[in-house]
């Protein structure tokens, strides 16, 4: 079974909180909110509550097993962009742009993730039929002679260019 939960216009960049969500990517929700909990970063809390939201969600949907849910996906795409003015020196002034993101949680269960794993090791059973490598021709006799004959006169014809 599968859970999500959203959280739109989160007024820090998708570049600062991607950092957060690629840490908690993979683990288990109960390992991932540890995590979160010693993480000094400023998007570990909304992070850690979103895993939480998802959690929930997963416990109205009838999900059994809440021990076992790992966080499958988390996206973190950009959100609207606040454009400021900031005042300076003889009139002027430079932009600001005060960046938002929407995060995105998915739970699953062991379960789906086992059965997705096995799914593929079987396919990777499956022998594909093996091709004989062609083998490599030897040059005969006349074709090596020309060949050293071709690059003496190259060699030759290169000293005699630099003497000049």
């Amino acid at each position: 079974m599968k859970s999500t939960a959203t959280l739109t216009n989160y007024r820090q960049s998708p570049r600062k909180v991607r950092v957060v969500g690629e840490l908690v990517k993979g683990k288990t929700v109960s390992n991932a909110l540890i995590s979160l909990d010693l993480l000094p970063k400023r998007a570990s809390l909304p992070i850690r509550k979103l895993i939480l939201s998802a959690l929930a969600n997963a416990k109205g949907q009838g999900e059994s097993e809440l021990e076992g849910l790992i966080v499958k996906n988390i996206t973190i795409d950009k959100g609207v962009v606040l454009h400021r003015w900031l005042p300076k020196a003889r009139g002027r002034a430079t932009p600001l742009r005060k960046k938002c993101s929407h995060v995105t949680v998915t739970l699953v269960s062991r379960d789906e993730i086992g059965k997705k794993n096995k799914k593929v090791s079987e396919a990777k059973h499956v022998v594909a039929e093996k091709k004989p490598r062609p083998q490599k021709e030897e040059l005969s006799e006349e074709k090596k002679t020309v060949a050293k004959k071709t690059t003496t006169k190259k060699a030759s014809t290169a000293k005699s260019k630099s003497t000049k």
